[in-house]
């Protein structure tokens, strides 16, 4: 079975992920493939939106395939990991820039790099299946793929509180936190498919769109505020002793699992990114991290203890969030020099 399917459709370029059996985790491939599409249509007058879903009910893309990376990483191989992340990041500012309408379909799990390809859109549809999240954290890494940009843009510090906890939101937090644009019930979703690609009209989502749902993340951000205002780490996690509550209770357990290291980082990258609001900063701040995070970080660990061995006790580097100290910020998030992300586009 092709892991991707991409053809037109009428007037729509039409790229479906096409591997329900594992999710339609992202491969490097998949990658490759997509970009190499929205280089061809980019100038194709025939094609006047892209439309991206995912085959099966149960994912979107639940995020990258990363056995590989961890395979390699084991051996000291940093580079795969690197070249893929390259790549990676540079389709997520194809997708976030692209100068026709995407219109992106996110049933059931859409996480991680399932982020990078889903919430770049120009029109990102959700339904009751919808679990969107950025759970990076929870393996040793930070949010990536220009996801510290969509968390930067969200309400108050609601990015601080979904790329610390890794939490999942449903339809009615994606889109009050900016993940998403338009609710549309799944039932109609092979309608809005067909009416797309036959008129190459995006006016089609906003005609079949009905009223959010309401939103957990929404009634708490009064308290998701007051906790997660903090400069550091540190100020987030001693604001929770004085903000009793739902809010504080669910944030501690979730964070509590996470890397203390990637959780720090995270906190650093998201409140520069909130300063500079381009996509190529964002990825750039996300990829000093990524690009150290094999050799210097807890990934391999996190990637143990969650896809290889299953036993859900990774033995960070850092036992707390009170034993990260600034040096070690400063090390995953320096400038890379010649090693850093280049945008300029191929001659």
């Amino acid at each position: 079975m092709t892991d991707i399917l991409i053809r037109k459709t009428g007037r729509a370029g039409h790229i479906t992920l096409n591997r329900p059996q594992v999710l339609n985790a992202l491969t490097w491939d998949m990658c490759l493939a997509i970009e190499t599409a929205l280089d061809d249509w980019r100038n194709d007058p025939d094609v006047a939106l892209i439309i991206i879903d995912g085959a099966g009910d149960r994912a979107f893309c639940s995020g990258g395939d990363i056995a590989e990376m961890y395979a390699t990483g084991k051996r000291g191989d940093a580079d795969y990991g690197r070249r893929f992340w390259r790549d990676e990041y540079r389709l997520n500012a194809k997708l976030f820039k692209f100068p026709k309408p995407v219109v992106t379909f996110l049933q059931g799990f859409t996480m991680g790099g399932g982020v990078g390809i889903g919430c770049h859109g120009s029109h990102r549809i959700v339904c009751d299946s919808s679990q969107i999240a950025m759970p990076e954290c929870t393996i040793g890494l930070v949010p990536d793929v220009g996801g510290s940009l969509i968390l930067a843009r969200a309400p108050g510090h609601c990015g601080e509180y979904l790329g610390l906890t890794g939490d999942r939101m449903d339809a009615g937090d994606a889109l009050h936190a900016g993940f998403a644009d338009y609710y549309i019930p799944e039932l109609h979703w092979d309608t809005l498919k067909q009416t797309l690609a036959r008129t190459g009209a995006p006016a089609a989502v906003d005609a079949a769109a009905h009223p959010a749902p309401p939103s957990r993340l929404q009634g708490w951000q009064a308290d998701i505020d007051r906790i997660f205002s903090g400069d550091r780490l540190g100020d987030i996690y001693r604001a929770m002793a004085f903000t009793p509550g739902p809010t504080a209770e669910r944030a501690r357990k979730l964070m509590d699992r996470n890397a203390p290291l990637a959780m720090a980082v995270a906190t650093e990258i998201i409140h520069r990114v909130r300063m500079g609001q381009r996509i190529e900063n964002a990825l750039d701040q996300e990829f000093r991290y990524t690009f150290r995070c094999v050799a210097q970080g807890d990934f391999i660990e996190g990637i143990r203890a969650a896809i290889i061995d299953r036993d859900r006790t990774p033995r960070w580097q850092h036992k707390s969030w009170e034993d990260v100290p600034g040096k070690d910020i400063l090390r995953m998030t320096l400038p890379l020099g010649q090693d850093a992300l280049q945008w300029e586009e191929p001659s």
